[in-house]
């Protein structure tokens, strides 16, 4: 069944974000829930021209990718009637029309205890998109994202909020691409010298 043929026979709907959606939604929703999906991993394989980056240098983010042995932790969001197409043509245009993902149906499994599994749609860049970088090293994704901005920010606010929601709310989870992903570029601020690699990130993220 399609995303939107389920969509169509509910009156509340979970919204699965593992990217910039985890700290910016930016659209009404009821309650959100920490929580994973399986069968997929978290990779900044994907390009932003617009948000994140530009043309010339578009910017990483994250995307999914299919890998039967992991799971990736985020945050869904749940909307109810009116939420759900208002949601959705925001979510269209952020994710589909200027980031270029698709939509997918997944189980999302909550965090917390006693909470059983439900569905929740995700968007998801794929490889056949123009937009997508794919694979490369951490050092030089790391090196991208260090000098890339765009319309919401510098590409090291996106790698930091996003490192920065794991320990705080999956501090057990060992995200080991973001996490090898930050510490790179912490060494290319070290490396620099001058100002302390936190400091800097804060300046960015600050100044975005």
């Amino acid at each position: 069944m399609k995303p939107q043929d389920i969509i169509r026979e509910k009156n509340h709907l979970w919204i699965f974000g593992y990217g910039s959606l985890v700290w910016k939604p930016d659209f009404a929703y009821k309650r959100s829930k920490v929580g994973f999906i399986r069968g997929y991993k978290r990779r900044f394989w994907h390009g932003d021209d617009f948000y994140r980056g530009d043309k010339e240098r578009p910017g990483r983010v994250a995307t999914l990718v299919e890998d039967q042995e992991a799971c990736t932790w985020g945050v869904a969001y749940e909307v109810s009637d009116s939420q759900i197409e208002e949601s959705l043509q925001y979510l269209n245009m952020r994710e589909a029309v200027l980031g270029g993902y698709t939509t997918e149906m997944v189980e999302f499994i909550p965090k917390e205890k006693g909470q059983g599994a439900m569905l929740a749609l995700v968007y998801i860049a794929t490889s056949d998109n123009p937009a997508y970088l794919g694979p490369a090293s951490d050092k030089e994704i790391a090196a991208q994202i260090a000098v890339c901005r765009g319309n919401t920010g510098h590409n090291i606010e996106y790698l930091v909020r996003l490192a920065e929601f794991m320990r705080l709310y999956c501090p057990e989870v060992e995200d080991e691409h973001l996490f090898s992903i930050e510490a790179a570029l912490l060494n290319i601020f070290h490396d620099r010298g001058g100002i302390k690699p936190l400091d800097q990130m804060s300046l960015l993220v600050g100044a975005s």
